[in-house]
């Protein structure tokens, strides 16, 4: 998949969150590389994903301007077939 062309990704995390680890090991098995914004101990970063998302909860994941939410989302998804449209969205020839 590396060939392709890849959305920008972020995905805000705490070290110590499973549903974190689980969201960037999805990522890693797709080839994607993304930024991780750890909100640990930072305030500023915290405020920063809860505007921008409306939600408390991490992970909160961004695939260019689409909020996808949480692990929970982004996994369902993909099993619907609909995160690799968005991670690797098709360029006009």
């Amino acid at each position: 998949m590396s060939s392709r062309a890849q959305a920008e990704v972020l995905v805000y995390t705490l070290r110590w969150c499973p549903y974190c680890m689980w969201a960037r090991q999805l990522l890693k098995r797709k080839g994607v590389s993304f930024e991780e914004r750890s909100i640990d101990g930072n305030a500023g970063l915290r405020e920063e994903m809860e505007r921008r998302s409306g939600r408390t909860s991490v992970p909160q994941i961004f695939i260019g301007d689409t909020h996808v939410g949480g692990y929970d989302d982004m996994n369902a998804l993909d099993r619907k077939g609909g995160l690799d449209p968005l991670l690797f969205p098709e360029t006009p020839a």
